[in-house]
C-alpha cells in the first residue's frame, strides 16, 4: 500500500502516516466510517489533509473530521496545531467566512402550537431578517462604531439593546475575543462590512424552527432546557463580507511574505506565516476583529427572531423562555493547551469547519456548562435533522479538542443546479412538513439534502469514537434562506 494511502488504524480512524519524501512533519489522521471516506477519496480533502502536514511547526497529526471535505488549501472539516512559539498561523486554515458558525435558541412552545402559525411565523422570520447575497443589516455604522463593534463583538449588540448579558455566558470566548485590533483591518473590509452587519447572507447560512425529535443524554438535555417535543430555533451565519475581506487581505499578505521567511508548500493556499511575526501578529489581530463582528452580528439575528415569536404568538420574552443554549464557531484560529506526548504545549489551534467540543472542566467552557462538557452544535443540511453534542475527554486525545461542524458537502453548488429544481426541493420539503421562505432560485436548490453528507452518520462516528456525544436530536418545521 502506498504511504499516501489511508490505512485503517481503528474502529472510524484511518492514518497516513508521515513520509518525509512528501515533506510531511505529522502523520494525518482520519475519523470516518467507511462510506464517508469513500466520498473523502473522491476529491482532494485526503491529498490537502497531507499537504498540511508539510506546515513547518505542526504539532501531533493533520486532522479530517467526518463531515470533511475538499476546500481552499484546507480541507473544510480540518484541524491543525501549530506550536505557538515554532509554527505557523494561516488564513486558509481559517477560512473566508471567519467564525461562521451556529447558536441555539430554545423555547417552552410546543409543535402543535408553531405548527398552528408556521407559514406566519416563517413569513414574519423571513421579512425582519434581512439575507440573501450582499445583503445589507438594518444598522449604519460610523467608521468608530464598527470599530467598537470589532473590539467588543456580542457586548457592542447587547449594550445596544440587542438581548441581554445571559446571552454573552453562554458564546464561546463569551462572544469577544480579546487583543482584535481594527487598525488590522483594512478599508476594503470595513467597506464590505459596515452595511451587513445584521443579517444572515447566503450560500448554506440559515435560520431554521426545529422541534426536539429525540433525547440521548437526559441530564444533559435537562441543563441545556432542551425538552423533547419543544421548540427551538437555529442560527447559522458568520462574518459575511467582512470575514471574506480580511482573509482575502492576509492570503496575499501571507504569499509574499513566505519568501522571506524560507517556507515552501506543496500549495500556495496553504500560504502562513510565522505565528509570532509581524504578519502573524497583523492577521491574528484583524482575524480576531471578524470573530467579534460575526458574535455581533448572530446576537443581532437573535434579537429580531425573538421579537418574530413574541409578535406571532403574542407573548413576551419571558413567557417564551426562548433562552439562548449556547453560541460556538467554527471557522477559528486561536492559542490553547494541549497536551502532545506527555508534555503541555501552547499551541495555535486552527479550526476549519470544525467545532470546538472540549470536555468537562477546561476553564473555556462557560461556567454554566463547566462541569457538564462543552455543548456542541452540528447542523444538517437542509429539510434535515441538526444535533447537539456533548464534548468529550476523548476529543482531546484524538482531535485537539474538536469535532465535526455540519453534514459536509459532497455535491458542488453547479452540479446542484445541473440536477434539481426550486419546485422538487421545496415539494420534498412540504412532503416532510417543512415550510421554507428562500429569497432565491439558487438557495434553495444549491442547499438540497442530496447535496450534503448524512449528519446522522457523521455525528455517529464522533459519539461512537467518544469525541463528542449526543444530547439531542432537533428536525426543522420551518427554514428562512438568502
Amino acid at each position: 500500500m502506498s504511504s499516501a494511502v489511508p490505512r485503517k488504524i481503528g474502529e472510524n480512524q484511518y492514518q497516513i502516516d508521515a513520509d518525509s519524501n512528501l515533506g510531511m512533519k505529522v502523520p494525518v489522521r482520519i475519523y470516518a466510517d467507511e462510506a464517508l471516506m469513500q466520498k473523502m477519496l473522491s476529491d482532494r480533502t485526503i491529498m490537502q489533509a497531507r499537504n498540511v502536514a508539510s506546515i513547518p511547526g505542526i504539532v501531533g497529526h493533520s486532522v479530517v473530521l467526518p463531515d470533511g471535505h475538499e476546500g481552499y488549501g484546507f480541507p473544510v472539516g480540518g484541524v491543525a496545531a501549530m506550536d505557538a512559539e515554532e509554527g505557523m498561523i494561516s488564513p486558509g486554515g481559517v477560512g473566508y467566512d471567519i467564525n461562521c458558525g451556529v447558536r441555539l435558541l430554545r423555547s417552552n412552545l410546543t409543535e402543535d402550537i408553531v405548527r398552528s402559525k408556521l407559514k406566519e411565523l416563517v413569513t414574519d422570520l423571513f421579512s425582519s431578517i434581512p439575507s440573501g447575497v450582499g445583503s445589507k443589516g438594518a444598522v449604519k455604522l460610523t467608521h468608530s462604531e464598527l470599530d467598537e463593534v470589532l473590539v467588543k463583538g456580542v457586548n457592542w449588540a447587547i449594550d445596544h439593546g440587542y438581548g441581554s448579558s445571559d446571552d454573552a455566558d453562554v458564546c464561546e470566548e463569551n462572544g469577544q475575543i480579546q487583543n482584535a485590533d481594527p487598525n488590522k483591518v483594512s478599508d476594503k473590509a470595513r467597506k464590505r462590512g459596515a452595511p451587513q452587519l445584521g443579517s444572515l447572507g447566503s450560500g448554506n447560512h440559515f435560520l431554521e424552527v426545529q422541534k426536539v425529535s429525540e433525547i440521548h443524554d437526559e441530564e444533559a438535555a435537562k441543563r441545556m432546557g432542551i425538552e423533547e417535543g419543544t421548540i427551538t430555533t437555529l442560527i447559522h451565519c458568520g462574518s459575511r463580507g467582512f470575514g471574506h475581506q480580511v482573509c482575502s487581505d492576509y492570503l496575499r499578505v501571507s504569499e509574499q511574505a513566505m519568501e522571506k521567511y524560507g517556507i515552501n508548500l506543496p500549495d500556495r493556499e496553504l500560504a502562513c506565516v510565522p505565528n509570532n511575526s509581524e504578519e502573524g501578529e497583523s492577521y491574528r489581530k484583524a482575524m480576531f476583529s471578524a470573530l467579534n463582528f460575526a458574535w455581533s452580528n448572530r446576537q443581532m439575528l437573535t434579537h429580531w427572531t425573538r421579537n418574530s415569536f413574541q409578535r406571532v404568538f403574542n407573548q413576551s420574552e419571558s413567557d417564551l423562555e426562548m433562552k439562548l443554549v449556547y453560541d460556538v464557531a467554527h471557522n477559528i484560529a486561536k492559542v490553547e493547551k494541549h497536551k502532545v506526548d506527555g508534555k503541555d504545549r501552547n499551541l495555535v489551534v486552527h479550526r476549519k469547519g470544525a467545532t470546538r467540543a472540549f470536555p468537562a472542566n477546561r476553564s473555556e467552557i462557560p461556567l454554566k456548562y463547566r462541569d457538564l462538557g462543552q455543548p456542541v452544535l452540528v447542523p444538517g443540511s437542509m429539510g434535515t435533522a441538526s444535533w447537539i453534542l456533548l464534548g468529550q475527554p476523548n476529543s482531546m486525545n484524538l482531535s485537539f479538542g474538536s469535532t465535526a461542524h455540519g453534514a459536509g458537502r459532497t455535491m458542488s453548488r453547479s452540479k446542484a443546479r445541473k440536477n434539481f429544481t426550486e419546485d422538487n426541493v421545496k415539494k420534498s420539503l412540504n412532503e416532510k412538513g417543512i415550510f421554507i421562505k428562500a429569497l432565491t432560485r439558487d438557495g434553495v436548490v444549491e442547499e438540497t439534502p442530496q447535496a450534503y453528507k448524512d449528519v446522522d452518520s457523521v455525528v455517529n462516528v464522533s459519539h461512537n469514537l467518544g469525541i463528542a456525544t449526543k444530547v439531542a436530536k432537533l428536525v426543522p418545521i420551518g427554514v428562512i434562506k438568502g
